[in-house]
């Protein structure tokens, strides 16, 4: 039990006692109001191995139907809460209570980046005299996205969450369970974000003091930290400047005409206006000090485009190099997973073999090419495969085994051969060909084609990252990353939102979807790929 959270009586969550055992009707949980709505949350902390059973005849006593996790199983080496549900099939719990326990089914579990949702079935173990099970579905939404140090670098991704927290219960679905490891910090922060958004809904004002001093009348030290506190309004103004931006594919041209529709005060269009919002969102240069050392600048081929120090790729050092960690290059989530991409610029003639230790120690069986090698007489990209037979960078040789030349690009399928320990991979390299060398493709076939091809060869060779790059790596390259990413979401859920995976992939390296042209090219990928199917009802 953690001490800076002690329940306060007022909002103490009580259990029904069991006879016998001292103590057994406590649980480290409090009720706490939402906007203008009376104990919309328990606030609780993290379940201990000694209280899991206790937190499951909360959750079973109080008709909850829905919880929300802030914290991860471990942190910083330490553990932070026991795993309360089974990992596959069903677990009891409470078995030494009167009608005989609680039982917990895994239903379903669906990973994303940030987060993971899970159903979980539970029922009492007990039959009553009707005959009815009186099972209960409940929804674990866990969020994974919390850094072990400080917090995350955007609210994004907790916004996210909180959308899908919202969109997936209903009114009913009272009390939600808020848990992180105290019950105080960071699920003082979610229930804060929560309200106050809500609050901004119906009134377009907020009154952070006011609501974490309310909730510190039910319990000690919510939102714990001032850096916690920073962040509810860095949460709240990034939903204000940017909105819900999500469509369902069903609307799509209603959405896309709106957006093509000039503003008649500012003079521009929606898609005109979104862009400006990107480009707006300042270069985080003070996160690009590995970039700029002195022994790595000469392997940056665009001084503008530096990886940012958080989500930069890190090669194996070498003995003796200084750098040698070194390339620029950064991971790139995508749509369920992260790190699904690395995306770089076009090798240096000095940086490819650094090009081919990031695509071996990575994993990476996929390379997208999307440039040429000269382009309007300027060398945007060095050849780093050999023409025919095989050639040797540091450690690895590389083997081009077969070219097999499709209309939009050229198919390459190179063997790579490690010499320090004599194992061999197979990758695949799509060399696109359809992007003009000046402006952008005049349709998307060609690059809606690319993508599902890349994601057959994906299925075949394992998850690693696929390795995108053009000339900067920024351009054409955050054009093809937000339009798999988009087009993924597009058939998981019908729901499109090419801002937010633009405005994301910006936060993980600068510049990407680099023109105002190439943020519409985004839209219109989208469009084709759903005006290919006849209903889309049905497209899925």
């Amino acid at each position: 039990m953690y001490d800076v959270s002690m329940t306060d009586d007022n909002g103490l969550v009580t259990l029904t006692p069991i006879e016998g055992v001292p103590g057994s009707g406590y649980i480290h949980a409090s009720y706490i109001d939402g906007y203008r709505e009376e104990r919309k949350y328990i606030a609780a902390q993290g379940p201990m191995d000694n209280t899991i059973d206790d937190f499951w005849r909360m959750i079973w006593e109080t008709g909850s139907t829905a919880i929300v996790m802030v914290t991860n199983l471990e942190e910083k080496g330490k553990k932070k809460c026991s795993q309360y549900w089974p990992d596959s099939g069903e677990q009891l719990y409470a078995a030494d209570s009167e009608d005989g326990g609680i039982t917990v089914t895994l239903a379903e579990t669906v990973p994303m980046v940030d987060y993971v949702t899970r159903v979980l079935l539970i029922r009492k173990v007990w039959i009553w005299p009707d005959g009815d099970m009186k099972s209960r579905k409940v929804s674990h939404f866990h969020f994974t996205g919390w850094p072990d140090f400080g917090l995350p670098r955007s609210p994004m991704g907790l916004l996210k969450f909180r959308k899908t927290v919202t969109s997936t219960l209903t009114a009913d679905s009272r009390p939600i369970v808020v848990h992180c490891s105290a019950g105080v910090g960071r699920t003082g922060t979610f229930i804060t974000i929560d309200a106050m958004l809500d609050m901004i809904k119906e009134e377009q004002k907020v009154d952070v003091f006011g609501f974490v001093s309310e909730m510190r009348q039910n319990r000690s030290n919510m939102v714990q930290t001032a850096a916690q506190y920073v962040f509810i309004f860095k949460a709240l103004l990034e939903q204000h400047l940017y909105g819900d931006t999500e469509t369902e594919v069903t609307n799509i041209h209603r959405y896309m005409q709106n957006l093509r529709t000039v503003d008649p005060e500012t003079g521009k269009t929606g898609i005109e206006a979104e862009f400006q919002k990107l480009i707006r969102i300042p270069i985080d240069k003070a996160n690009m000090r590995s970039g700029n050392l002195p022994e790595n600048l000469s392997k940056n081929r665009v001084l503008q485009v530096l990886p940012y120090d958080t989500s930069r790729v890190i090669l194996q050092p070498k003995l003796g190099v200084k750098g040698g960690d070194y390339i620029n290059a950064s991971f790139i989530d995508g749509y369920r997973q992260k790190d699904a991409y690395i995306a770089t610029q076009g090798p240096l003639d000095r940086t490819v073999e650094d090009f081919w230790r990031m695509v071996w120690e990575w994993n990476s069986c996929s390379i997208v090419m999307i440039t040429g090698l000269w382009e309007k007489s300027q060398y945007k990209c060095a050849m780093y495969w050999p023409d025919e037979g095989l050639q040797s960078y540091g450690d690895l040789t590389v083997t081009l085994e077969e070219t097999t030349g499709f209309p939009e690009y050229t198919l390459r399928t190179f063997s790579l051969r490690s010499h320090k320990d004599d194992t061999n991979r197979t990758v695949q390299q799509f060399h696109f060909h359809g992007w003009p060398e000046v402006g952008i493709p005049d349709n998307a076939a060609g690059m809606i084609d690319l993508i599902g091809q890349v994601q057959k060869q994906q299925q075949h060779s394992g998850n690693g990252p696929i390795t995108v790059h053009c000339s900067s790596g920024a351009g054409r390259t955050g054009a093809f990353c937000a339009i798999s990413t988009v087009l993924e979401r597009v058939k998981a859920e019908g729901v499109c939102d090419v801002f937010q995976v633009v405005k994301t992939l910006r936060l993980q390296r600068p510049h990407m979807v680099q023109t105002l042209e190439q943020y519409q090219f985004c839209y219109q990928a989208v469009v084709e790929y759903l005006d290919s199917f006849d209903h889309y009802a049905n497209f899925r």
